[in-house]
Protein backbone atom coordinates (compact mmCIF):
# COMPACT_ATOMS: atom_id res chain seq x y z
CA UNK A 1 0.00 0.00 0.00
CA UNK A 2 2.89 2.60 1.09
CA UNK A 3 4.35 1.56 -2.46
CA UNK A 4 1.12 2.18 -4.32
CA UNK A 5 0.97 5.49 -2.82
CA UNK A 6 4.61 7.01 -3.44
CA UNK A 7 3.65 6.07 -7.45
CA UNK A 8 3.99 9.46 -8.82
CA UNK A 9 0.42 8.61 -11.49
CA UNK A 10 -1.46 7.87 -7.67
CA UNK A 11 0.48 10.77 -5.87
CA UNK A 12 -1.08 12.70 -8.92
CA UNK A 13 -5.09 11.25 -9.08
CA UNK A 14 -4.84 11.01 -5.88
CA UNK A 15 -5.88 7.62 -4.13
CA UNK A 16 -8.74 8.34 -2.84
CA UNK A 17 -10.10 9.41 -6.49
CA UNK A 18 -8.83 6.15 -7.63
CA UNK A 19 -10.45 3.52 -5.14
CA UNK A 20 -13.71 6.07 -5.88
CA UNK A 21 -13.51 5.12 -9.20
CA UNK A 22 -13.06 1.35 -8.59
CA UNK A 23 -15.77 0.91 -6.22
CA UNK A 24 -18.43 3.03 -9.28
CA UNK A 25 -17.26 0.36 -11.43
CA UNK A 26 -17.76 -2.19 -9.17
CA UNK A 27 -20.95 -1.23 -8.34
CA UNK A 28 -22.14 -0.92 -11.74
CA UNK A 29 -21.02 -4.29 -12.65
CA UNK A 30 -22.73 -5.78 -9.67
CA UNK A 31 -25.94 -4.24 -10.17
CA UNK A 32 -25.51 -5.39 -14.27
CA UNK A 33 -25.26 -8.97 -13.10
CA UNK A 34 -28.03 -9.26 -10.49
CA UNK A 35 -30.27 -7.04 -12.71
CA UNK A 36 -30.21 -7.25 -16.46
CA UNK A 37 -32.62 -4.41 -16.90
CA UNK A 38 -30.01 -2.18 -15.07
CA UNK A 39 -27.72 -2.25 -18.75
CA UNK A 40 -30.43 -0.17 -20.50
CA UNK A 41 -29.50 3.10 -21.85
CA UNK A 42 -33.04 4.30 -20.15
CA UNK A 43 -31.72 3.05 -16.75
CA UNK A 44 -28.65 5.66 -17.29
CA UNK A 45 -30.51 7.83 -18.06
CA UNK A 46 -32.33 7.91 -14.84
CA UNK A 47 -28.94 7.83 -13.24
CA UNK A 48 -28.35 10.54 -14.90
CA UNK A 49 -31.60 13.00 -13.69
CA UNK A 50 -30.26 12.43 -10.40
CA UNK A 51 -26.92 13.17 -10.70
CA UNK A 52 -27.56 16.75 -12.11
CA UNK A 53 -29.78 18.23 -9.00
CA UNK A 54 -27.76 16.16 -6.33
CA UNK A 55 -24.65 16.79 -7.82
CA UNK A 56 -25.52 20.66 -7.48
CA UNK A 57 -25.88 20.32 -4.17
CA UNK A 58 -23.21 18.49 -3.29
CA UNK A 59 -20.83 20.96 -4.93
CA UNK A 60 -22.49 23.89 -3.33
CA UNK A 61 -21.95 21.85 0.43
CA UNK A 62 -18.33 20.89 -0.37
CA UNK A 63 -17.74 24.81 -0.09
CA UNK A 64 -19.37 25.00 3.53
CA UNK A 65 -17.91 21.73 4.77
CA UNK A 66 -14.40 23.27 3.61
CA UNK A 67 -15.14 26.26 6.16
CA UNK A 68 -15.66 23.53 9.08
CA UNK A 69 -19.41 24.22 8.69
CA UNK A 70 -22.44 22.40 7.44
CA UNK A 71 -25.41 22.78 5.97
CA UNK A 72 -28.64 20.95 6.84
CA UNK A 73 -31.34 22.88 4.68
CA UNK A 74 -29.97 22.63 1.22
CA UNK A 75 -32.33 19.96 0.31
CA UNK A 76 -35.34 22.00 1.75
CA UNK A 77 -34.10 25.10 0.38
CA UNK A 78 -33.93 23.64 -3.10
CA UNK A 79 -37.21 22.56 -2.99
CA UNK A 80 -38.46 26.40 -1.38
CA UNK A 81 -36.64 27.53 -4.47
CA UNK A 82 -38.57 25.09 -7.26
CA UNK A 83 -41.30 25.78 -5.22
CA UNK A 84 -41.67 29.66 -5.52
CA UNK A 85 -40.52 30.07 -8.54
CA UNK A 86 -42.62 27.73 -9.94
CA UNK A 87 -45.38 29.16 -8.35
CA UNK A 88 -44.76 32.60 -10.06
CA UNK A 89 -44.63 30.59 -13.53
CA UNK A 90 -47.80 29.43 -13.24
CA UNK A 91 -49.61 31.73 -10.89
CA UNK A 92 -48.42 34.70 -11.99
CA UNK A 93 -47.48 34.27 -15.48
CA UNK A 94 -44.01 35.14 -14.95
CA UNK A 95 -41.53 33.86 -18.62
CA UNK A 96 -39.46 30.86 -17.60
CA UNK A 97 -36.00 32.71 -17.78
CA UNK A 98 -36.89 35.18 -15.23
CA UNK A 99 -38.99 32.23 -13.06
CA UNK A 100 -35.39 30.47 -13.74
CA UNK A 101 -33.68 33.51 -12.04
CA UNK A 102 -35.64 33.70 -9.18
CA UNK A 103 -35.10 30.42 -8.47
CA UNK A 104 -31.29 31.17 -8.16
CA UNK A 105 -31.79 34.15 -6.21
CA UNK A 106 -34.05 32.68 -3.63
CA UNK A 107 -31.09 30.18 -3.22
CA UNK A 108 -28.99 33.08 -2.71
CA UNK A 109 -30.71 34.60 -0.34
CA UNK A 110 -30.88 31.62 2.14
CA UNK A 111 -27.06 31.57 1.29
CA UNK A 112 -26.71 35.39 3.02
CA UNK A 113 -28.88 34.23 5.47
CA UNK A 114 -27.25 31.46 6.44
CA UNK A 115 -23.56 32.96 5.94
CA UNK A 116 -24.36 35.90 7.89
CA UNK A 117 -26.25 34.09 11.00
CA UNK A 118 -22.88 31.59 11.21
CA UNK A 119 -19.92 34.20 10.30
CA UNK A 120 -21.09 37.81 12.08
CA UNK A 121 -23.73 36.48 14.71
CA UNK A 122 -21.44 33.30 15.65
CA UNK A 123 -24.59 30.69 15.76
CA UNK A 124 -23.58 27.45 15.28
CA UNK A 125 -24.11 26.31 11.51
CA UNK A 126 -25.52 23.48 12.69
CA UNK A 127 -28.60 25.67 14.48
CA UNK A 128 -28.78 27.81 12.22
CA UNK A 129 -29.05 25.23 8.98
CA UNK A 130 -32.26 23.65 11.16
CA UNK A 131 -33.92 26.85 11.46
CA UNK A 132 -33.38 27.75 7.90
CA UNK A 133 -35.05 23.57 6.91
CA UNK A 134 -37.63 24.85 8.45
CA UNK A 135 -37.91 28.22 7.81
CA UNK A 136 -37.62 27.06 3.91
CA UNK A 137 -40.63 24.43 4.33
CA UNK A 138 -42.49 26.97 5.85
CA UNK A 139 -41.97 29.75 3.18
CA UNK A 140 -42.87 28.06 0.40
CA UNK A 141 -45.85 25.99 2.13
CA UNK A 142 -47.15 29.78 2.57
CA UNK A 143 -46.19 31.24 -1.16
CA UNK A 144 -47.83 28.19 -2.48
CA UNK A 145 -50.31 28.07 -0.15
CA UNK A 146 -49.91 24.36 0.52
CA UNK A 147 -50.04 23.48 -3.22
CA UNK A 148 -47.69 21.36 -5.07
CA UNK A 149 -46.17 23.20 -8.12
CA UNK A 150 -46.02 21.81 -11.64
CA UNK A 151 -43.43 23.03 -14.00
CA UNK A 152 -44.32 22.85 -17.76
CA UNK A 153 -43.74 19.67 -19.83
CA UNK A 154 -41.77 19.17 -22.71
CA UNK A 155 -44.79 19.00 -24.80
CA UNK A 156 -45.46 22.77 -24.07
CA UNK A 157 -44.19 26.33 -25.15
CA UNK A 158 -42.25 26.48 -22.44
CA UNK A 159 -40.95 23.08 -21.92
CA UNK A 160 -37.90 24.03 -23.76
CA UNK A 161 -36.26 24.15 -20.21
CA UNK A 162 -36.49 20.09 -20.12
CA UNK A 163 -33.68 20.59 -22.94
CA UNK A 164 -31.02 21.68 -20.10
CA UNK A 165 -31.03 17.48 -18.84
CA UNK A 166 -31.78 16.32 -22.10
CA UNK A 167 -32.17 16.65 -25.68
CA UNK A 168 -33.29 13.22 -27.21
CA UNK A 169 -30.68 10.58 -25.90
CA UNK A 170 -27.94 12.88 -25.15
CA UNK A 171 -27.40 13.73 -21.58
CA UNK A 172 -27.04 17.82 -21.81
CA UNK A 173 -27.22 18.18 -18.21
CA UNK A 174 -24.02 15.80 -17.85
CA UNK A 175 -21.86 18.42 -19.78
CA UNK A 176 -23.26 21.82 -18.01
CA UNK A 177 -22.70 20.16 -14.39
CA UNK A 178 -19.38 18.94 -15.28
CA UNK A 179 -18.21 22.09 -16.52
CA UNK A 180 -19.70 23.69 -12.83
CA UNK A 181 -17.44 21.38 -11.54
CA UNK A 182 -14.87 22.10 -13.27
CA UNK A 183 -15.14 26.09 -12.13
CA UNK A 184 -16.10 25.26 -8.78
CA UNK A 185 -12.51 23.36 -8.56
CA UNK A 186 -10.99 26.39 -10.48
CA UNK A 187 -13.10 28.66 -7.54
CA UNK A 188 -11.54 26.37 -4.48
CA UNK A 189 -8.11 25.64 -5.81
CA UNK A 190 -6.90 28.79 -8.28
CA UNK A 191 -8.86 31.88 -6.20
CA UNK A 192 -8.30 34.11 -3.25
CA UNK A 193 -11.59 32.95 -2.00
CA UNK A 194 -11.31 29.15 -2.05
CA UNK A 195 -8.03 29.52 -0.58
CA UNK A 196 -9.12 31.67 2.16
CA UNK A 197 -12.11 29.06 2.40
CA UNK A 198 -9.48 26.32 3.20
CA UNK A 199 -7.60 28.57 5.15
CA UNK A 200 -11.03 29.10 7.65
CA UNK A 201 -11.14 25.45 7.64
CA UNK A 202 -7.70 24.52 8.53
CA UNK A 203 -7.05 27.28 11.68
CA UNK A 204 -9.71 30.23 11.87
CA UNK A 205 -7.40 31.67 14.48
CA UNK A 206 -4.60 32.21 11.97
CA UNK A 207 -5.94 33.49 9.08
CA UNK A 208 -7.74 35.83 11.41
CA UNK A 209 -4.32 36.88 12.96
CA UNK A 210 -2.87 37.75 9.52
CA UNK A 211 -5.41 40.28 9.10
CA UNK A 212 -8.44 38.44 6.53
CA UNK A 213 -11.30 39.26 7.07
CA UNK A 214 -12.86 35.75 8.73
CA UNK A 215 -16.44 36.82 8.55
CA UNK A 216 -16.74 37.91 4.70
CA UNK A 217 -14.65 34.89 3.51
CA UNK A 218 -17.24 32.64 5.66
CA UNK A 219 -20.16 33.79 4.68
CA UNK A 220 -18.99 33.53 1.05
CA UNK A 221 -19.20 30.10 1.37
CA UNK A 222 -22.11 29.78 2.50
CA UNK A 223 -23.57 32.64 -0.65
CA UNK A 224 -22.02 30.20 -2.99
CA UNK A 225 -24.01 27.48 -1.65
CA UNK A 226 -27.17 28.97 -1.77
CA UNK A 227 -26.48 30.08 -5.25
CA UNK A 228 -25.08 26.22 -6.28
CA UNK A 229 -29.09 25.19 -4.71
CA UNK A 230 -30.49 27.57 -6.70
CA UNK A 231 -29.31 25.79 -9.45
CA UNK A 232 -30.13 22.77 -8.32
CA UNK A 233 -33.63 23.24 -8.22
CA UNK A 234 -33.89 24.20 -11.57
CA UNK A 235 -32.34 20.88 -12.54
CA UNK A 236 -34.57 19.10 -10.69
CA UNK A 237 -37.75 20.37 -11.81
CA UNK A 238 -36.37 19.67 -15.23
CA UNK A 239 -36.24 16.37 -14.41
CA UNK A 240 -39.30 15.57 -12.24
CA UNK A 241 -41.30 18.35 -13.28
CA UNK A 242 -44.05 18.82 -9.85
CA UNK A 243 -42.53 19.57 -6.49
CA UNK A 244 -44.42 19.45 -3.27
CA UNK A 245 -43.77 21.64 -0.09
CA UNK A 246 -42.24 20.16 2.98
CA UNK A 247 -40.02 18.01 0.98
CA UNK A 248 -36.50 17.87 0.14
CA UNK A 249 -34.73 16.05 3.82
CA UNK A 250 -33.75 12.83 2.57
CA UNK A 251 -31.31 15.01 -0.04
CA UNK A 252 -29.56 16.53 2.68
CA UNK A 253 -27.36 13.55 3.64
CA UNK A 254 -27.00 12.22 -0.21
CA UNK A 255 -25.45 15.47 -1.27
CA UNK A 256 -23.27 15.42 2.26
CA UNK A 257 -22.52 11.66 1.91
CA UNK A 258 -21.34 12.32 -2.06
CA UNK A 259 -19.25 15.56 -0.72
CA UNK A 260 -17.57 13.84 2.17
CA UNK A 261 -17.07 10.43 0.16
CA UNK A 262 -14.98 11.75 -1.83
CA UNK A 263 -12.51 12.98 0.23
CA UNK A 264 -13.88 16.56 1.57
CA UNK A 265 -12.84 16.62 5.08
CA UNK A 266 -15.77 17.09 7.73
CA UNK A 267 -13.28 19.37 10.23
CA UNK A 268 -12.84 21.73 7.08
CA UNK A 269 -9.53 22.38 5.68
CA UNK A 270 -9.23 19.72 2.91
CA UNK A 271 -11.84 19.62 -0.06
CA UNK A 272 -11.99 17.79 -3.31
CA UNK A 273 -14.66 18.85 -6.21
CA UNK A 274 -13.17 16.36 -8.65
CA UNK A 275 -13.51 13.52 -5.65
CA UNK A 276 -17.13 15.04 -5.27
CA UNK A 277 -18.03 14.56 -8.23
CA UNK A 278 -17.33 10.64 -8.15
CA UNK A 279 -19.27 10.42 -4.96
CA UNK A 280 -22.25 11.94 -6.37
CA UNK A 281 -22.17 9.34 -8.98
CA UNK A 282 -22.05 6.55 -6.82
CA UNK A 283 -24.68 7.95 -4.58
CA UNK A 284 -27.06 8.12 -8.39
CA UNK A 285 -25.47 4.46 -9.22
CA UNK A 286 -26.39 3.02 -5.67
CA UNK A 287 -29.79 4.37 -5.79
CA UNK A 288 -30.90 3.33 -9.32
CA UNK A 289 -29.74 0.07 -8.87
CA UNK A 290 -31.67 -0.58 -5.85
CA UNK A 291 -34.76 0.58 -7.96
CA UNK A 292 -33.88 -1.67 -10.57
CA UNK A 293 -33.54 -4.52 -7.67
CA UNK A 294 -36.91 -4.01 -6.95
CA UNK A 295 -36.32 -2.87 -3.85
CA UNK A 296 -38.02 0.29 -2.34
CA UNK A 297 -35.94 4.04 -1.44
CA UNK A 298 -35.31 3.19 2.58
CA UNK A 299 -32.25 0.74 1.51
CA UNK A 300 -30.91 3.32 -0.40
CA UNK A 301 -31.57 5.37 3.00
CA UNK A 302 -30.04 2.99 5.20
CA UNK A 303 -26.98 2.43 3.04
CA UNK A 304 -26.67 6.09 2.78
CA UNK A 305 -26.74 6.78 6.31
CA UNK A 306 -23.54 3.87 6.79
CA UNK A 307 -21.45 5.26 3.79
CA UNK A 308 -21.57 8.87 5.90
CA UNK A 309 -20.38 7.53 9.00
CA UNK A 310 -17.64 5.35 7.01
CA UNK A 311 -16.42 8.33 5.50
CA UNK A 312 -16.42 10.28 8.34
CA UNK A 313 -14.68 7.46 10.37
CA UNK A 314 -11.85 7.14 7.87
CA UNK A 315 -11.55 10.92 7.57
CA UNK A 316 -10.79 11.02 11.87
CA UNK A 317 -8.42 7.71 11.54
CA UNK A 318 -6.44 10.15 8.60
CA UNK A 319 -5.76 13.01 10.79
CA UNK A 320 -5.39 10.74 13.58
CA UNK A 321 -2.51 9.40 11.79
CA UNK A 322 -1.08 13.01 10.18
CA UNK A 323 -1.23 14.38 13.85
Amino acid sequence: MEALKRNPLVKKIGLNRILLVCVLIVMYIGFAITSPTFLSYSRILSAMNYVYFLGFLSLGVTFVIATGGIDFSIGPVMFCCALISGYCLTSYGVPMVPAMIISVFVGFLFGCFNGYLVAYWDIPPFIVSMASMNIAKGTASVFTKTQSVSWPQSSSAEGWYRNLIKIGNIPVGLFIFLAFAILCAVILNKTKIGRYILCLGSNTEAVRLSGVNVKRWKMAAYVICGTLVGIAAIFYVAAYTTVQPGYGDQYNNEAIAGCVMGGTSMAGGLASISGTVIGVFIIALLQEGILALGLNKNYQLIITGIIVIAAVYFDVLGRRRKN
